[in-house]
């Protein structure tokens, strides 16, 4: 309980913990900065780390002269291109068997559901994945068991990323330092958090109370 805590503190006060580490390790924060979105993208069972909420804060920071803005937007696209790509090269090299039952991190079940999301949209799910927790993690690896080869894979990954990235990371750097955006930042990053994850939500609801099948 105490661990969830924690976790759910992270991701409400973003803010707060980002101007600590500025405060503690000042450069090295890209580093930090980087390796987070690289984990969060590039290891499969690790779809739980603040990503689009991360980036909206480092681009509010970066507003405030905390933070480079051009060098975030560099390092974290780079970041989210070798994570979607390692997360990618994961799925070709362990294959189809991944599906065959649960690991402790690793679930069939969403595993499944990204495949559908492919059947339905196609490679623009790479790009459109970025956009939706877990899916963002699941959606390369997926693509790399054989739903899409890398010369394709490629290309969406970099058009994700630079959408990705540049969208929220300059979000924040504009709209961040305004006054009614401070006031209320915990709020709005509790925002993000919700829009993020209304799609998968709505899927989900779909799935369950959508219309049955006449027997």
């Amino acid at each position: 309980m105490e661990l969830l805590r924690q976790f759910i503190d992270l991701f409400l006060h973003l803010d707060q913990h980002l101007s600590q580490i500025i405060s503690d390790y000042g450069m090295w924060t890209y580093a930090i900065l980087f390796l987070i979105i690289f984990v969060e993208t590039g290891v499969v069972v690790m779809p739980f780390l603040p990503g689009d909420s991360l980036l909206f804060v480092a681009g509010a920071f970066a507003a405030k002269g905390d933070l480079n803005v051009v060098w975030l937007l560099v390092l974290l696209f780079v970041a989210a291109f070798l994570g979607d790509t390692l997360n990618y090269l994961i799925g070709d090299y362990f294959g189809p068997r991944v599906f065959r039952r649960d690991y402790r991190f690793l679930k069939r079940e969403y595993l499944l559901k990204t495949q559908a999301y492919y059947e339905k949209h196609g490679g623009k799910t790479i790009i459109f994945a970025r956009f939706i927790p877990i899916i963002r993690t699941f959606a390369p690896f997926v693509a790399g068991v054989g739903t899409m080869k890398y010369s394709k894979f490629i290309s969406y990954n970099i058009i994700g990323g630079i959408l990705w990235v540049g969208g929220f990371v300059m979000a924040g750097y504009f709209f961040g330092s305004l006054p009614w955006v401070k006031k209320y930042f915990t709020f709005i990053i509790f925002g993000i958090i919700l829009i993020s994850v209304i799609p998968p939500i709505i899927e989900v609801l779909r799935q369950k109370f959508g219309k049955q099948p006449v027997e």
